[in-house]
């Protein structure tokens, strides 16, 4: 961190020539990165900002216009301070000119009322600023050996967030795109009061950049993600006066935490990581041409073509930490597979993700989908050890809808995965829209929709306490009836009427609007469904 101009001026070499300030008291927390000697006027080409000017004075201008041009010419380029050095030029006190143009630009001016040694002071000040650059070097290393460290191992974010703690002594928070609390270290503080109202003030910190600093709030929040795909932000509660160390430690830790998400995979048999680089090659889109998933699959022979295709999801209800999930997994992918062989139905089965896996179905084209499927289901109920649900997609005969085939059954599968029936396996009319929302409810792009619905009517219900966003819930669960919506808001019409026009003013929206009061519905129960995601 840059020494401040309280800083140089405390130095014993400054301190021999009596520095006295005499404009700009108010001001000397300014970082000085360097000192400059110049006896000439014209030098702001030469500065880069941030330097004390060091000077006897010879050589200023005596008229009043041009020791303003000095003055502001200096602040142009952002010094620190001038320092003048007295009895060369000036004895008994500086032109008020040049206080009266240093007073309006900010800029600090100190008098040095014994002869000092400029080469010392600038030693002295340039040798404490390296000396600082060094140590910020050294941390930086320090802090990399660290996350480093963290990253290889694939640490889980509580301990990613355990180490910031212990390294800045401060609470550090990771959030979601909702705003809602993913993991925490608070340091030793009450949670009652740091966490409190969390989703209400942490939409008051807005970061437009990558890493900022709100002084109201003492907060240096920084976005967590990668590939272009944010899923979080990281914030270190330290107060008004962040140090660079601060910054340069939630930035290694976002890192991590959005390195080790990418990072983690699991093992696998080489047929099965076979098997799901074709699956999530389709998923994916990754192959320019959707032949080449069929190519590749008849490569490691299982026949995709003329065959009705089903994508299914069997989806964990429960699953373990670290290598215990990976065993697990790959346990069920590999009993998935037996069950298909077993059933003489070609199938492509692999891992997903951590709690999925992924079995794409050919069917003969005669066949009774029904019937497979509930053998299948039947069988992995007796193969698979964890608590599962088998869901399906639509089937299909084309390989180009596969990928909408996979991604309703992985719909359908976390739903039904919070239903209280126990069907053998589930399909799409088996759930409904509040469901099929909750499933993405810890999506980023659904955050990021319910925030730009919403966002500003939930930012407005903060600031002042209101209830528009239930207002707007009544309208529309009324179905756009305003009379009943104010019936059932236990309001008089003119009121009710009031807020539907304060509503539409703050979204700016119109609410007539039949597809535009259809959005803001889907928000609402989205809205609904980010919030009651943390109970499960």
């Amino acid at each position: 961190m840059l020494p401040t101009l309280a800083d140089v001026l405390e130095l014993p070499v400054v301190q021999r020539a009596r520095p006295r300030v005499v404009v700009g008291s108010s001001h000397l927390d300014v970082a000085v990165r360097w000192v400059h000697v110049a006896e000439v006027t014209d030098l702001a080409h030469l500065l880069r900002g941030g330097e004390l000017v060091l000077t006897t004075g010879i050589a200023m201008p005596d008229d009043r216009e041009a020791l303003r041009r000095y003055v502001d010419d200096l602040s142009g380029v952002g010094v620190s301070g001038i320092a003048v050095e007295m009895g060369r030029k000036y004895h008994s006190g500086l032109p008020h000119a040049l206080l009266d143009a240093a007073g309006d630009a900010g800029i600090p001016v100190v008098a040095l009322e014994r002869e000092a040694r400029f080469v010392e002071i600038t030693e002295a000040v340039h040798g404490r600023v390296v000396n600082e650059q060094l140590e910020e070097v050294r941390e930086s290393e320090r802090l990399h050996e660290v996350f480093t460290r963290l990253s290889m191992e694939g640490a889980p974010p509580e301990q990613v967030l355990r180490e910031v703690a212990r390294l800045s002594g401060r609470p550090v928070v990771l959030e979601n795109l909702a705003h809602q609390v993913l993991a925490c270290d608070l340091n030793g503080e009450d949670p009652g009061v740091l966490l409190a109202a969390w989703e209400s003030r942490s939409r008051a910190v807005r970061s437009d950049a990558r890493t900022v600093h709100d002084p109201a709030s003492g907060w240096v929040v920084t976005t967590v993600g990668a590939r272009g795909q944010d899923w979080g932000r990281l914030i270190l509660i330290c107060g008004t006066s962040p140090t660079s160390r601060h910054t340069m430690m939630v930035e290694r830790a976002a890192t991590t935490l959005a390195l080790v998400r990418l990072l983690e995979r699991h093992q696998e048999s080489l047929e099965r990581q076979t098997h799901r680089t074709i699956i999530t090659g389709i998923i994916d889109r990754a192959y320019s041409d959707p032949e080449e998933a069929l190519v590749r699959a008849r490569a490691v022979g299982v026949s995709l073509s003329g065959h009705g295709l089903v994508g299914l999801v069997l989806r964990l209800r429960d699953s373990r930490a670290g290598l215990a999930a990976q065993a697990e997994l790959a346990d069920t992918a590999e009993e998935a597979a037996r069950a298909c062989r077993e059933l003489r139905v070609p199938a492509l089965v692999g891992s997903l993700d951590e709690v999925r896996v992924g079995i794409l179905l050919a069917l003969p084209d005669d066949s009774d989908e029904d019937a497979y499927l509930r053998r299948l289901a039947e069988r992995l109920r007796e193969r698979v050890t964890t608590s599962a649900v088998l869901a399906a997609g639509s089937r299909t005969d084309d390989i180009r809808e596969v990928r909408r085939s996979f991604l309703e059954a992985r719909q359908v599968g976390d739903v039904a995965l919070r239903q209280s029936g126990d069907q053998l396996f589930y399909r799409l009319p088996d759930v409904h829209l509040r469901g099929l929302l909750h499933l993405f409810s810890d999506d980023e792009r659904l955050q990021t929709y319910v925030e730009r619905e919403l966002g500003p009517l939930l930012a407005y219900d903060d600031r002042h306490g209101s209830d528009l966003t239930e207002m707007l819930r009544c309208y529309l669960s009324s179905g756009r009836n305003k009379a009943l919506a104010a019936t059932t808001a236990h309001i008089s019409r003119p009121a009710f009427y009031e807020r539907l026009r304060r509503i539409s003013h703050v979204l700016g929206v119109d609410l007539d609007s039949v597809e535009t009061c259809l959005s803001l519905h889907v928000a609402l129960l989205s809205l609904d469904s980010v919030r009651d995601h943390r109970a499960y």
